[in-house]
């Protein structure tokens, strides 16, 4: 029988080696302000995202950097990307002014032959002729009736029948047709305005605007303080389940501390990854570390489960052989529901839509990370844990008898 168990330190290095390096690159974040380690999107650091695309040729990265520094904007990202469009990153701008609340009427300012819901004002006697509505002049009465412009009075004249009343009521409520803009227009106002013109003056007109987003401070700390929240939820339930679950907390806080490895080893990857090629973690992310979080688990309770029924049906074997047992009884299992979602997901970052890429990539190494920690790192803490708790336990013996 192959011998996992025996051979977990070197289980325990190769962690080691992929965790460590993961950790120095999340730690430069705070230390290089930012300019290595990981890089957020604008859902957590605030600010104002722009995708657009000249009609003329693509302007280098560094024309348009000189571009934002002269309107007041140091130390914006821009990127260039293979399809003709342009990133830019910003603080916060073109945050207009809410526009100022519309003042009541007086109510007796009112025409008086309006009816309270605005509509088409009913005739003195259903046999009334048109002749006898009251109305400025007969031009302005037909515009009033048809609904082309409304009347000099402010209020609507009166039909000649209750046919024409209807008529001329639908024609009035009626919403005219609005047409769907096919892209978003180029801002003319405020500070984004002036950006805009600035940039269309050097390098040509904007043929399109992909996305235009404005993240204010507020939003994004809220933001983050949620995802933070939610992981900490997240890792605080499993671990109250799983040391209820099977009676030991050993087995709880084995889970959790095999959970942080593939939370560090994603979030480090990730790290490394925005240094080296500016992979930005935007919302999605935290969606996919909860996903990754309740995947790593799942597979991490299956081995528990097996250890748990093999340590009641072969009671007196050692329990690293109990827990090698149920490593290779769970190996195929565990191996084959991984490949099936890592699969998918590969298909997916190959060919899918360039917007879910990141949160692809997030998912395919934590899944990974996440059956290699349930098999090869949380069984052999709870191995590591026993050994421990053993050795204590004879050392206790031996000093209780030399007192004696």
């Amino acid at each position: 029988m192959f011998d996992l168990v025996g051979k977990r330190n070197w289980f325990f290095l190769l962690s080691g080696l992929i965790v460590i390096p993961g950790l120095v690159f999340i730690l430069l974040t705070p230390l290089s302000a930012g300019n290595a380690g990981l890089k957020f999107s604008i859902d957590y650091t605030g600010g104002t995202l722009w995708q657009l695309r000249f009609a003329g040729p693509q302007p280098s990265e560094a024309a348009i950097q000189a571009v934002l520094t002269a309107q007041g904007l140091p130390g914006s990202k821009v990127q260039n990307s293979s399809d003709g469009f342009v990133t830019i990153q910003t603080k916060p701008i073109g945050l207009l002014p809410a526009a100022p609340a519309a003042t009541p009427v007086p109510i007796a300012s009112l025409a008086p032959t309006a009816s309270p819901s605005g509509s088409v004002a009913a005739s003195a006697s259903p046999g009334a002729s048109a002749s006898a509505v009251p109305s400025t002049s007969p031009a302005a009465s037909a515009a009033a009736i048809s609904g082309t412009s409304p009347a000099p009075s402010g209020s609507v004249a009166p039909s000649a029948s209750p046919a024409a009343s209807s008529a001329a009521g639908s024609a009035v409520t009626s919403p005219a047709p609005s047409a769907s803009a096919a892209s978003i227009p180029v801002p003319t106002e405020g500070k984004i305005g002036a950006l805009a013109k600035a940039l269309q003056a050097k390098f040509g007109p904007i043929a399109e605007i992909r996305q235009q987003t404005t993240v204010g401070p507020v939003i994004s700390t809220e933001t983050t303080q949620q995802a933070i929240l939610l992981v900490i939820l997240g890792s605080l339930g499993i671990l109250t389940w799983v040391s209820v679950r099977f009676a030991d907390v050993k087995f709880g806080v084995s889970a959790i501390v095999a959970l942080l490895h593939d939370v560090i080893v994603v979030v480090g990857i990730f790290a490394i990854l925005g240094t080296l090629f500016d992979v930005q973690i935007d919302s999605l992310f935290v969606t996919a570390m909860l996903t990754v979080i309740g995947f790593s688990v799942h597979d991490t309770i299956v081995v528990f489960d097996r250890i748990r029924e093999n340590r009641a049906r072969h009671a007196g074997e050692p329990f690293d052989a109990i827990v090698n047992h149920s490593i290779l009884q769970t190996l195929g299992r565990s191996i084959s529901t991984s490949m099936t979602v890592v699969i998918v997901l590969t298909a997916l970052l190959l060919i899918g839509a360039s917007s879910i890429r990141e949160f692809v990539l997030a998912l395919l190494i934590g899944i990974v990370s996440g059956t290699y920690s349930s098999i090869f790192n949380a069984s052999m803490l709870l191995v590591v844990w026993h050994h421990w708790e053993d050795g204590r336990r004879q050392s206790a013996l031996t000093l209780a008898r030399a007192t004696r």
